[in-house]
């Protein structure tokens, strides 16, 4: 009789539970619904301001809004019937379970857990949906392959950083291109990221480490990383390897949540030669700075180099000849093209005719300006970044201000080796700058080369670049502490277009010196009027 009352009593509290959601769910949708004036839009009038593309603006917005509306309540019906469904079968459980062997509030019946679903079950779902999620993130990255990008815009950079310094574009208040990291969750982040390659590397269960030696944080190089703000962030890390010129390189996806490993492989860059093509005409005296530097770096440190020169006219030629032969016999080095163009100066042309020179298989080719100033790490950087048919790499270089500015209330300028710091006050990540950049040639030749057309200073760098950011390659812009410019005097010529000359003498003003140091300059008058003043006043006092 107890039974038979206490199931009459559930069977009722389950329909009372079903008639209320189903209410719930009625005045839900009716709460949901538009008004009918709220769905009128009031249209713009044939003569007003906005005409007919105002007209076709809000009638996109209008279409827009009731898309996301329609989607809204599908998904919200979608929720109620998934949540019916799942009271309905609960109440089927308490059912099978009062017609199959009571009730108990004990250790041998059916307790909360079991009316509310079960904690496991949900917990496990909950894991999986999870885990769906963060792996649908890592696909929709651009981690393995490229995506369409519309403008130059619209890139995401890497940032670099090594055991000490981060260097970074978006500077923020501190306007510092390197800098020890002063925000706790970018330090704790690249920290974590750090401690997860190494825990990566030293593991007994990566392929191959049993009888390897340990690494430690001092075998970190360097490493990149970039923020897709929507999606998660990706890391790559560079270590020590086990040989001369090989390398290990980790890569990490942080999904808004626990790091994941992406790859871990091991780079050889001892056969990767890099081609470096350099478009001249007349300047003999950079060149001869520029082998100086070339010499020590290239033939001396690294030995994997061709230089491609691309001379355009006849004045000084012989003298950068000279300049190439005695190099050749001072190093013996061999492994050096000359091409001579009768012609006005292009240097998309310049770039173009070294790259198609080569008759060898698919190199490395490295685009450089004779005013460039490099390193060896820089090289391996470059090598380390471009992968063919995969990736190109535009390293954003660090650009020097005028040494007369910046050092001139010192005895004497000091040596260009001293000057090349990475500082606020000495120069500028040159981050609208595409001209320096590593790219296999054999994507050079694919994406289709530079436009030809283009006349003297500017411009051609940028329509490459762009065609890059079209492809389904991935562009690597980070900023590189080893890819100096040195400052010289810009001359912008009367020849170049009304663009290309507004280009010129913009960066022509952003080479100079820094925005305080400028200022100095332009209020000198004042502030010597003052310091005058102020030495009037204190003579004054004195007497």
């Amino acid at each position: 009789m107890l039974r038979r009352g206490l199931l009459a009593w559930v069977f009722r509290v389950a329909l009372l539970l079903v008639l209320l959601c189903c209410c719930l769910s009625l005045i839900y949708m009716l709460a949901c619904s538009p008004r009918a004036d709220d769905s009128q839009v009031p249209l713009p009038r044939a003569n007003s301001p906005t005409g007919k593309e105002g007209y076709q603006a809000l009638l996109q917005e209008h279409e827009e809004q009731h898309r996301h509306y329609i989607s809204s309540l599908k998904k919200q019906i979608s929720q109620l019937k998934d949540e019916l469904q799942e009271r309905s079968e609960q109440l089927k459980t308490v059912q099978g379970s009062l017609e199959h062997g009571g009730v108990g509030f004990g250790a041998g019946g059916v307790g909360v857990g079991g009316l509310m679903g079960g904690d496991d079950g949900m917990s496990e779902r909950s894991r999986t949906d999870l885990m769906e999620f963060l792996r649908s993130q890592l696909s929709r990255a651009e981690v393995n392959a490229g995506t369409k990008i519309p403008t130059e815009y619209a890139v995401v950079p890497f940032e670099s950083f090594t055991l000490q310094k981060v260097y970074q574009l978006e500077t923020g208040l501190t306007r510092h291109p390197e800098e020890k990291p002063v925000r706790k969750d970018k330090r704790d982040e690249l920290i974590e990221a750090l401690e997860t390659a190494l825990e990566t590397l030293n593991s007994p269960e990566e392929e191959g480490n049993i009888h390897r030696r340990m690494y430690a944080a001092s075998d970190f190089i360097e490493g990149i990383y970039r923020t897709e703000r929507d999606k998660g962030t990706l890391y790559e890390l560079t270590f020590k390897g086990d040989r001369s010129h090989e390398f290990k390189r980790l890569v990490f996806f942080r999904p808004f949540g626990p790091i994941m490993k992406v790859k871990n492989e091991r780079v050889d860059t001892s056969n990767m030669q890099i081609n470096i093509i350099v478009p001249l005409a007349k300047r003999a005296d950079k060149f001869r700075q520029f082998m100086h530097n070339f010499r020590e770096v290239c033939v001396r440190q690294d030995g994997r180099i061709h230089l491609t020169v691309v001379y355009f006219g006849k004045d000084q030629v012989s003298e950068v000849k000279a300049i190439l032969e005695n190099t050749s016999k001072v190093v013996n080095f061999k492994n050096y093209t000359f091409i001579q163009l009768n012609e006005e100066f292009s240097r998309g042309k310049g770039l173009d005719v070294g790259a198609r020179a080569w008759k060898g298989n698919n190199v490395l080719l490295f685009f450089c300006d004779v005013d460039i100033y490099f390193t060896s790490e820089f090289l391996n950087a470059c090598r380390l970044n471009a992968q063919p048919g995969k990736r190109v790499f535009y390293p954003v270089l660090f650009s020097q201000y005028n040494p007369g500015l910046i050092y001139g209330h010192h005895d004497a300028i000091p040596p260009i080796e001293q000057q090349l710091v990475i500082k606020k006050d000495t120069g500028f990540w040159r981050d609208f700058g595409f001209g320096m950049t590593c790219q296999y040639r054999s994507d050079f030749i694919n994406i289709g080369g530079f436009d030809v057309d283009i006349k003297g200073w500017g411009g051609e760098d940028v329509h490459l670049y762009r065609k890059y950011l079209h492809s389904n390659l991935v562009v690597v812009r980070t900023p590189v502490r080893g890819l100096l410019h040195l400052w010289h005097e810009k001359r912008c010529v009367d020849e170049l277009t009304a663009e290309q000359y507004k280009m010129c003498m913009q960066s022509k003003a952003m080479n100079e010196a820094s925005h305080g140091q400028l200022g100095m300059l332009v209020f000198r008058r004042e502030i010597e009027a003052h310091l005058r003043k102020q030495k009037h006043k204190t003579s004054l006092k004195k007497t």
